[in-house]
């Protein structure tokens, strides 16, 4: 029965998901038929079908209503995390009402989950109760091929808006937080004189409140594949349980000799602990999921009535799903059971270990042998390799389970007496520390890898075979050494993809309300305008690619935020040639003015720029815009910054034909790609690059009937995500977007589409 209830839990939350027209009324009917066959059972999976699905459908339907964007809301809830990011705070408020400022809106009282900045804000604590005034907007994210999914990570954290507390009126706390054992168990580690490190490390480790730790910490651990140690995981509550049933089978063969074996009270009083450890640490999802898991596996060690391992392994899963079906999009449940499943497949039908020896060389074996797997689903799901993962886990693994968690559980068990909990801790404090020294040379010696998109699954599939080829029982010796060597030399032989000469790869990054465009041929890579940089501190650009990264020149159109925002982080984490901005322009870093007759080229790809000219004295900051045109063969391409109507018809008979794509001029302001322009050059592809219900209207619709009125197929960062063109690589261009999927088309000539302006 696990396994049907398994797939019914993930059915109903696919068919949530997906919501075809009909599903009440299909199920409604598949209900009634079992009803009238009298199949129980089959009743039962329909029910299972419908929580999960009704679950997802209502985190769908709590999502904000498009029509309250820029409205001003009253929302009273909990604070269930509180960070603090200088001058930011970043709140997550459980919600318990929603409503209008004004009663002129749609009602907003299906909201349950909201995340917040507010900006210079009050002394807030997790568990109080706040009302605030704040203005939402619905979940989403920048999307750009091989990055983080943010708009994915607040779907599947049940987050139905994100938005900023308004000042006026001004923030009220309706109620103090309540006492709480992990609240309490955090501010006794505040008040101990514990180096600060030690007192992070043990708030992560033994009460899972990971938000303690840096965010250089978290950089190291995800660098060397550990941070799987971090959290409140399988590991942690299994290690618990395991510590309490073994001291309860002791107490029990003290009390009764002759019948301790047969003792129900100990798997019992390890389950009510485990519970209780996952309680303390806050009940988050991950804790949550080894919570179950250690559970069911009480129960098959158990052996009363239990069920094998892969009928538990698919009872978890089931559990799990049907208890938090946004669960089924957290990477982290995937990792969990995959793990479990190598471990099942490794450990059974094999005979125990004999003795110390033994059992050391068979952890050791296990370990090697889920390494491969574990990276190659690490890969999948993060895009990233950590190459020191297996040999650093081989220490990292039996030293945080054998040494850091038990001696930070028994500080906290020696609590009322001081001297031994310092003792612990202070032992503990020293093992983390040539801990995060040894992980600090693994990744000077072997640093974190971000293979290319191309890669990802190639690589994937050889990790995992390995993995099998080694863990399956039964297979002989010669296919497990030999599909190795088959297998090793092809993962090693797999290098990025190299671009043909005479082919450039143009990308439009999806940065919100800003432009970012990468230009990369065989041997040159180039970035125009470096993104916006928003009142938080945060730049776009920092999620776009890991640290040290060359480019051979980064051309800032003009120094307007938007555009030159990361300028700074560009010039602090990576490695940039040449900068160049217009004259009498300030990006913050020495450039060289850009001017009309600059000309270059790189891989049979022509650069030329058409404006400012040398004395940029009498023009505004929007048209002194370094105006680019790049050509590869008969193909062309048109960067025009935020230039205005004039100064585009002061380039524009400099301009080649055909132009192939134009990104839109100031976003696709009505200010710029006037009629002269649009039915001049007549472009096949238009490109905005424009934020997600943006307040400026951009594009606006004037711009867009225009472009449509040429024949211009349009596309925008705020619908499609990133817009990946090819030039150079046939008789025609190929475009592509990051958010569409490939085999739906709209708008105009089928693959190109109609954009509108959301206003």
């Amino acid at each position: 029965m696990a396994l049907p209830a398994a797939v019914a839990a993930m059915a109903g939350v696919g068919l949530g998901w997906w919501a075809p027209q009909g599903l009440v009324e299909l199920w409604s009917l598949a209900l009634l038929l079992l009803l009238a066959r009298g199949s129980w059972r089959g009743v039962g999976l329909a029910l299972v079908v419908a929580l999960t699905a009704g679950q997802v459908l209502l985190a769908k339907g709590a999502e904000l209503p498009l029509g309250l964007l820029r409205v001003d809301l009253v929302v009273e809830g909990r604070l269930e995390s509180v960070e603090e990011e200088g001058q930011l705070t970043r709140l997550l408020l459980r919600v318990d009402d929603c409503r209008p400022l004004t009663d002129e809106s749609l009602p907003c009282d299906r909201l349950r989950r909201v995340r917040l900045s507010h900006y210079q804000a009050p002394e807030m604590s997790p568990g109080e109760r706040w009302a605030l005034t704040v203005r939402l907007r619905p979940p989403g994210g920048f999307a750009n091929p091989g990055t983080f999914d943010y708009g994915a990570w607040l779907w599947r954290e049940g987050i139905q808006a994100t938005g900023y507390v308004r000042s006026e009126p001004p923030a009220e706390r309706l109620q103090p937080g309540g006492v709480s054992p992990r609240g309490l168990a955090l501010d006794h580690l505040e008040a101990q004189q514990l180096p600060p490190l030690t007192a992070r490390w043990l708030a992560a480790l033994t009460l899972g409140a990971g938000e303690h730790l840096t965010r250089e910490e978290w950089d190291l651990l995800n660098a060397t594949g550990t941070t799987h140690l971090m959290v409140i995981s399988g590991l942690h509550v299994g290690l618990v349980a395991t510590f309490t049933l073994l001291m309860a089978r002791g107490l029990a063969r003290l009390v009764a000799p002759r019948h301790w074996r047969l003792a129900i009270w100990p798997w019992w009083l390890a389950g009510v602990v485990a519970i209780g450890y996952a309680w303390l640490a806050g009940l988050q999802p991950p804790a949550m999921r080894a919570m179950i898991m250690t559970l069911v596996g009480l129960w098959v060690a158990s052996g009363r009535h239990a069920p094998g391992p892969w009928q538990a392994w698919w009872l978890a899963l089931g559990l799990i799903v049907v208890l938090d079906p946004l669960s089924v999009w957290r990477p982290g449940l995937w990792l969990s059971f995959v793990a479990v499943a190598l471990l099942i497949v490794i450990w059974q039908g094999r005979p125990r270990p004999a003795g110390a020896r033994g059992w050391a060389w068979a952890l050791l074996r296990t370990q090697l042998l889920l390494a491969p797997l574990m990276a190659a689903a690490v890969l999948l799901a993060f895009a990233r390799l950590a190459p020191a993962a297996p040999l650093v886990n081989l220490v990292a693994v039996p030293v945080v389970s054998s040494l850091l968690v038990p001696l930070g559980l028994l500080g906290w068990l020696f609590t009322p007496m001081p001297a031994l909990s310092q003792l612990c801790w202070w032992l503990f404090g020293r093992i983390a520390q040539a801990l995060i020294a040894l992980l600090e040379l693994a990744v000077a010696w072997l640093p974190l890898w971000w293979p290319s998109p191309e890669m990802i699954v190639p690589l994937a599939l050889m990790l995992g075979l390995i993995a099998l080829l080694w863990a399956l029982p039964g297979l002989a010796a010669t296919l497990r050494v030999g599909g190795s060597l088959l297998l090793v030399p092809a993962m090693l032989g797999l290098t990025e993809p190299r671009q043909e000469p005479g082919t450039l790869r143009v990308r439009v990054q999806d940065v919100g309300q800003g432009q970012l465009v990468e230009l990369r041929s065989a041997n040159y890579r180039m970035l125009y305008d470096a993104g916006p940089r928003f009142a938080s501190g945060f730049a776009p650009l920092a999620a776009l690619w890991p640290p040290g990264q060359r480019f051979d020149r980064v051309m800032v159109s003009h120094d307007d935020v938007d555009h030159a925002g990361g300028v700074s982080l560009l010039a602090e984490e990576h490695h940039v040639d040449e900068f160049l901005a217009p004259r009498g322009e300030a990006i913050g870093v020495s450039f060289t003015p850009c001017h009309r007759g600059q000309h270059w080229q790189r891989d049979g790809v022509t650069y030329r720029v058409l404006w400012p000219p040398e004395d940029t004295a009498a023009l505004s900051s929007n048209d002194r815009s370094c105006v680019l045109e790049v050509t590869v063969g008969r193909q062309r391409l048109l960067l025009t910054g935020d230039v205005g109507r004039e100064v585009e018809r002061a380039f524009l008979l400099d301009v080649e034909r055909p132009v192939t794509a134009l990104l839109a001029g100031h976003h696709g302001s009505r200010t710029s790609s006037g009629p002269q322009l649009v039915q001049s050059l007549a472009p096949r592809h238009v490109i905005y690059s424009t934020g997600r219900r943006n307040a400026f209207g951009h594009p606006h619709d004037e711009v867009v009937r225009r472009f449509r009125r040429a024949g211009s197929c349009q596309w925008s960062t705020a619908l499609d995500g990133a817009v990946t063109l090819w030039l150079g690589k046939a008789e025609d261009s190929s475009i592509q977007s990051a958010r569409v999927i490939p085999w739906r088309h709209s708008g105009v000539e089928g693959g190109c589409h109609a954009v509108e302006s959301p206003h």
